[in-house]
């Protein structure tokens, strides 16, 4: 693979590693779950070929840190949001291109609503844009529509599903989530079945190196960073 620059940059009491290459306007690339800076390898190299500087930040509670000690109302939109305006201030950056999926998908709308003076243009993937209900909030919506055994909601009690995680081999468990390939949500019974379910052949876009690094990083730092993301999605009157 070309080179791609690695560094640091210290936001708002976390260090946030970064990856980032070429010269010219910005496009910040944000990733989901279970995922790292690592997804966007290839359209870092395509877009700094096309006259853009590419930057993927692993986002707070990712990456090569060991398992996160912060609180994790620490992980509310708002600190994920303020982690990227401090990284574009790093930048030198007043507006950069936002590209999102997953749950940087959700990050990046609510950049965009919240800190629109930074944006130039965003391009989003997997996840449409859900605005506040005054009634409804959202793991309650998720709930009564889908049932406790949704993968969300099976999230939101801290070291439940990371107990469930750690009886698991930790290649299988990334393996079977980055290839996952139901179109009907996933569920917490799903995910326990992960254990008796049989490695599939990975796909042609997903090789054993790539997994490897994966599995690299998360063993180290453990999933609680992002799994609790998913534990603030009801404090989404944070935003308001």
């Amino acid at each position: 693979m070309e080179t791609i620059t690695h560094r640091r940059v210290a936001v708002n009491g976390v260090n946030l590693h970064v990856a980032e290459k070429g010269e010219g306007p910005v496009v910040l690339l944000i990733h989901g779950f279970p995922e790292l800076w690592y997804s966007w390898r290839h359209q870092i190299l395509s877009l700094s070929s096309l006259g853009f500087r590419a930057v993927a930040p692993d986002l707070r509670g990712y990456g090569d840190l060991r398992r996160p000690s912060l609180h994790p109302r620490s992980y509310s939109i708002l600190h994920i949001v303020g982690d990227l305006v401090a990284l574009i201030d790093s930048l030198g950056q007043d507006k950069v291109f936002v590209v999102g999926h997953d749950w940087g998908a959700t990050v990046a709308w609510n950049l965009c609503m919240l800190r629109p003076d930074r944006v130039k243009a965003l391009v989003n993937m997997s996840v449409v844009f859900s605005p506040r209900h005054p009634k409804w909030k959202p793991v309650d919506s998720i709930r009564a529509l889908l049932g406790d055994d949704h993968y969300i909601c099976m999230f939101q009690e801290p070291g439940q599903v990371e107990a469930e995680f750690a009886r698991m081999d930790i290649k299988l468990l990334v393996n079977s989530i980055l290839t996952y390939r139901e179109p009907a949500p996933l569920t917490g019974s799903k995910i326990k079945g992960f254990r008796e379910s049989p490695v599939e052949e990975l796909p042609p876009w997903l090789t054993e190196e790539d997994i490897h690094y994966f599995v690299s990083k998360f063993d180290k730092s453990g999933f609680t960073g992002g799994l609790n993301y998913y534990r603030n999605m009801n404090r989404y009157l944070l935003s308001s």
